[in-house]
C-alpha cells in the first residue's frame, strides 16, 4: 500500500503499542485526552492499539471497553485523519470496525510519501527475525482458515481466551525473556527494495532513532503504560514546511499532553 499525503497535512503523528484494556484506565484516558486534542492533521497507529481484540462484534457490546475505545476513534476522526494497522495483539481488527470509526486500515508494510521523503510504516513484528517461534506463531494466526475458526466461536467464548492471553502475559513480563530486535539488514533490504529513507515502527518498546546503511534510518516508537514508574507515552510528530520553494520536515518527540494547542494549516 502507498499513500501520498495530501497538501493540506502538514503534521503527522505516529503511535503504537498502547496496549489498551480496561484495567488501565490511566492509560486509556491519556489516549483519548491525546486523540481528543492533537493539533495533527492524521494520526498513524502501528500496531497494538488494544491488547487484545477478539473480532469486531465486541464493539456491539455497548457498555463494554471496545464500544468505548470505538466511541473515541469516531470522535477523533471529525478532526483529523486516522490509519490503524494490525499489531501482533490486535490482528483481528476488520472493515466493521474500521466503518464504525471513519478509520483506514493499513497494509503492513505502507509507504508514506510526506514532505518529499517516502516513510515505510511497519509494525515492526515481522523485521524480528530472531524471535523463529513467534514468526511461526504469526503465520498460523494470520491465516484467514484459522481467523474465521476462531471468529465462528461465540463472543463469550473469545472474551474469555482474551482474558487467559492477558493472564499470559501479564506472567511473561515478570520472567527474564529477551525479546528479539529489529534486523538491521532486514529493515535496510526493505526500504531499499521500496526506494525509502525511513522506517517508523513499533513493537519492541525500545522508542530510539538507528541509523542504517546508505544514510537510512530507522525510528522505534515508544508503548504507552501510563501505570509504568516512570510512566511511558511518546508521539512522534512529524512536520512539513517549505523552505526556498522545497518541502523540508522535522522529526519531533513530545509527550502525548503537549501534542494540542497548536492552530492547524
Amino acid at each position: 500500500m502507498e499513500i501520498n499525503a495530501p497538501s493540506r497535512w502538514r503534521c503527522i503523528d505516529f503511535i503504537s503499542d498502547l496496549h489498551l484494556q480496561a484495567s488501565d484506565a490511566l492509560t486509556f484516558h491519556a489516549w483519548s485526552s491525546y486523540l481528543r486534542e492533537t493539533a495533527a492533521d492524521a494520526v498513524f497507529i502501528l500496531g497494538d492499539l488494544f491488547e487484545v481484540w477478539v473480532g469486531d462484534d465486541a464493539v456491539s457490546l455497548d457498555a463494554g471497553f471496545e464500544h468505548q475505545c470505538a466511541d473515541v476513534l469516531r470522535a477523533a476522526s471529525r478532526h483529523t485523519d486516522l490509519y490503524l494497522m494490525h499489531g501482533n495483539r490486535d490482528f483481528l481488527m476488520g472493515s466493521a470496525l474500521m466503518a464504525a470509526c471513519n478509520c483506514r486500515l493499513l497494509d503492513d508494510p505502507t509507504v508514506l510519501s510526506f514532505a518529499d521523503q517516502r516513510w515505510l510504516l511497519m509494525h515492526g513484528d515481522s523485521l524480528c527475525l530472531g524471535d523463529t517461534e513467534y514468526l511461526q506463531f504469526r503465520t498460523q494466526v494470520r491465516s484467514s482458515r484459522w481467523q474465521q475458526d476462531f471468529l465462528d466461536r461465540p463472543l463469550a467464548e473469545r472474551l474469555e481466551l482474551a482474558r487467559a492471553m492477558r493472564a499470559q502475559s501479564e506472567a511473561r513480563k515478570h520472567t527474564d525473556t529477551v525479546y528479539a530486535d529489529v534486523d538491521s539488514d532486514a529493515a535496510t533490504a526493505l526500504l531499499q527494495t521500496l526506494h525509502a529513507d525511513h522506517l517508523i515502527h513499533g513493537h519492541t518498546h525500545r522508542p530510539a532513532r538507528h541509523l542504517l546503511a546508505a544514510d537510512r534510518e530507522r525510528l522505534v516508537l515508544s508503548d504507552w503504560d501510563l501505570r509504568a514508574t516512570p510512566a511511558r507515552a511518546e508521539v512522534l510528530r512529524l512536520r512539513c514546511s517549505a523552505v526556498n520553494q522545497a518541502e523540508t520536515y522535522t522529526v519531533e518527540r513530545i509527550p502525548p499532553a503537549m501534542a494540542g494547542g497548536h492552530t492547524k494549516t
